[in-house]
């Protein structure tokens, strides 16, 4: 840590900033039941796989932020290289035939890494803005081949893709629109939710309904009326659903048959969160028409988002509308300078250090380590791949019935975890785990100690309020 770091340590009057962020400070995702009382905690520093409040208490990240900070806090060079980019040229349009060089490096970079067919890059902001502006684009796709019908998008129920406007209609978490509109663009499917799947169906029989379910609803609104299904290889916010095994391959063979694009939302399991810098064809053998990426494309050092998009498409999408015509759609911050240099550097971090090789290592490892939690009372469900787990809680194993919402179970372990020193997501009754990529078996070894700490006094506190 340098001398300037050191000194700008304990420099906040936490109470002065806890106020001001209560009294200014609108929240994403707020819970405003505590909110108003309890404010917020406000993480000040951040080193490795550590995290500090304002009152200097150091916590394991166990989100890597919020599913992104991929190699790791307080890495210098990332932040050198943005600074010099920053000072070099911090910002120039990208419109009308103008680019400028860490864009257009980072775009023949994703070609590179990208399954082969993806060699064309746009940029946004994130990822809701990535998934927001695939489906423009996908539209104008079908209304230059002819075929202006093809509108509507297939996502899944639980599914996560963002909150502007169309991309909070693609996603399928319920309690994320309550009394928010949502665009009438979007017919959701069933999640894949093998933990949860039919009583008595095997994982290849659910796999079929699931497919049914599919080519049923392509039958029930007419393929021509269909643009496409959009899907997360692995479900995120919405639960950490794995889909049995062929699911995508078969969707995607399905899609392709009924002239429906399929894209993959790759922003949270993008950058190695599964061990692969792409997950889609090293783990799913699918090879999408589009994939929208964001999060660890930067490592969350700059706000950054990308649509990759096939070469049949580019060659539909840079086909001149005629004189005049030109692309018409696009941000002030597409192809950022700072932001690509930040992503260049985050990439040549993690292949300079192996950090997609670490996580096939280690993240087997914390899957056997999590799954010794389950002979805990609450624990019916773990569930994710690598770096990527959630833990359900519920009431009844046997039932997998659900305890009240007022029980606050996935708060009562995130808490009883903040206690002992990690930091981990509840999501209604879950716990999501998704750490920076470079945790080591050890570091494992502790956040499972605590853990196991932290479900027990999770149990006890709910048998004391009546809940168990």
């Amino acid at each position: 840590m340098t001398m300037t770091q050191q000194q700008a340590k304990g420099s906040y009057d936490a109470k002065d900033l806890w106020q001001k962020d209560k009294n200014h400070f609108i929240h994403p995702f707020t819970d405003f039941s505590v909110f108003h009382e309890n404010g917020c905690d406000l993480i000040t520093d951040s080193d490795g796989i550590y995290v500090e409040d304002a009152h200097g208490n150091r916590f394991i990240d166990g989100i890597a932020g919020l599913w992104c900070v991929n190699v790791g806090h307080g890495r210098a060079e990332i932040g050198q290289a943005m600074a010099e980019q920053a000072t070099r040229m911090a910002y120039f349009s990208t419109f009308n035939n103008l680019s400028n060089a860490p864009a257009t490096e980072l775009a023949a970079k994703l070609s590179e890494l990208a399954p082969a067919h993806l060699n064309h890059v746009f940029y946004s902001c994130g990822g809701s803005t990535a998934n927001d502006a695939t489906i423009r684009l996908v539209h104008y796709y079908f209304n230059r081949l002819g075929k202006p019908s093809k509108k509507r998008i297939l996502s899944r129920t639980n599914a996560y893709h963002g909150t502007t406007y169309m991309a909070a209609s693609l996603t399928g978490i319920a309690s994320n629109n309550w009394q928010f509109d949502t665009l009438d663009l979007v017919t959701h499917l069933s999640e894949a939710n093998c933990y949860r799947r039919p009583e008595g169906m095997s994982e290849a029989e659910y796999c079929d309904h699931l497919v049914d379910e599919l080519e049923q609803t392509i039958d029930r609104l007419g393929a021509d009326n269909i643009a496409a299904f959009i899907a997360e290889p692995i479900m995120g916010a919405g639960g950490v659903l794995v889909a049995p095994q062929g699911y995508h391959s078969r969707v995607q063979a399905i899609c392709r048959a009924n002239d429906i694009l399929f894209i993959a939302d790759e922003v949270v399991t993008g950058f190695g969160r599964l061990g692969h810098f792409f997950a889609s064809e090293a783990v799913f053998e699918t090879q999408p028409d589009i994939i929208n990426v964001a999060k660890g494309l930067s490592s969350g050092y700059a706000p950054l988002g990308a649509t990759l998009i096939s070469d049949a498409l580019y060659a539909v999408l840079s086909t001149p509308q005629g004189p005049g015509g030109v692309l018409s759609t696009g941000f002030t911050y597409s192809g950022h300078p700072v932001s690509c240099a930040a992503a260049l550097k985050n990439i040549e971090i993690i292949e300079r250090e192996g950090i997609c090789e670490n996580v096939r290592e280690v993240g087997p490892y914390l899957e056997s380590k999590l799954k010794t939690l389950a002979s805990h009372e609450t624990v019916g469900d773990i569930r994710g791949s690598h770096f990527m787990m959630a833990i359900e809680n519920v009431a009844n194993k046997t039932t997998k019935e659900l305890l009240p919402v007022d029980a606050r179970v996935g708060d009562r372990v995130a808490a009883e975890a903040q206690k002992r020193g990690l930091i981990i997501r509840p999501v209604g009754h879950l716990n999501i785990i998704s750490p920076p990529l470079i945790w080591t078996r050890q570091v494992v070894d502790d956040v499972v100690a605590i853990l196991d700490e932290a479900f027990a006094a999770t149990t006890r506190s709910l048998k004391a309020d009546g809940y168990l």
